[in-house]
């Protein structure tokens, strides 16, 4: 599958989170031959949780695996030093990000660790994301701790 095509799942996964009333970041977990693993998307508002990210929710999604390197984690969105931490930490070998124009996280430190990282600068994604941080600006900044 193309980096598009498995960007459009994780961007499905923003919009659900969209429509429950939550932060529009989906995510998607995907092994070496392009298998879905996982898919899921930020849940801080719906479960009143602030760990659960999209990132988190895929990885979790994708249930215990015996290694991680030839994986490839797909976000709507640069993902936060938390979510970057879970990357480094299991060593999950690729990541695509769909912008890092509104948020711009810690993609940099994951390439400078051996990550292999694709940023698509996908205009939906983009859109998606300055529409919410438009409409609900004080949910944006809890999101990103500021």
């Amino acid at each position: 599958m193309k980096d598009t095509e498995l960007l459009a799942i994780a961007l499905d996964e923003a919009r659900t989170g969209l429509a429950e009333g939550g932060i529009p970041i989906g995510a998607a977990l995907f092994g070496p031959d392009g298998e879905l693993l996982g898919r899921g998307h930020n849940r801080r508002v719906q479960d009143g949780d602030p760990s659960v990210h999209a990132e988190t929710a895929a990885f979790r999604a994708a249930g215990r695996l015996r290694g991680y390197r030839g994986m490839t984690m797909v976000t709507t969105l640069s993902p936060c030093w938390y979510c970057s931490g879970l990357v480094r930490q299991f060593g999950i070998g690729r990541v695509v990000i769909g912008e890092a124009r509104t948020f711009h996280g810690g993609h940099d430190w994951l390439a400078e660790h051996g990550t292999r990282i694709t940023v698509l600068d996908d205009p939906a994604c983009t859109a998606l994301m300055r529409e919410f941080i438009a409409a609900r600006p004080e949910l944006w900044y809890e999101d990103i701790g500021e």
